[in-house]
């Protein structure tokens, strides 16, 4: 355990944002695994439906600063590149 007053502080302000970041990035991946099985299953109709979800959330996850924008951006074009796959 921190011996310093501010390191103190500093873990319990730690564990307070990682408890507030915990279910967004929880829901972010649901949102992820879910486009990821209508692809496996060849289900573009669904796979778009969900594909546009799991961009609003990854947008909110990037806004409230859970992950970098730039992991936003990545797992986004990953996706789309999966759908592009089962389309074409």
């Amino acid at each position: 355990m921190a011996n310093l007053k501010s390191a103190i502080k500093r873990v319990r302000i730690n564990e307070t944002r990682r408890l507030r970041n915990k279910p967004v990035k929880t829901h972010m991946r649901n949102q992820i695994k879910k486009v990821e099985q209508y692809v496996e299953a060849n289900d573009l109709e669904n796979a778009k439906l969900a594909y546009q979800q799991a961009c609003r959330v990854i947008d909110k996850a990037v806004q409230k600063g859970v992950i970098h924008r730039n992991n936003g951006n990545r797992q986004k074009a990953r996706l789309a590149k999966k759908i592009r796959k089962i389309s074409g």
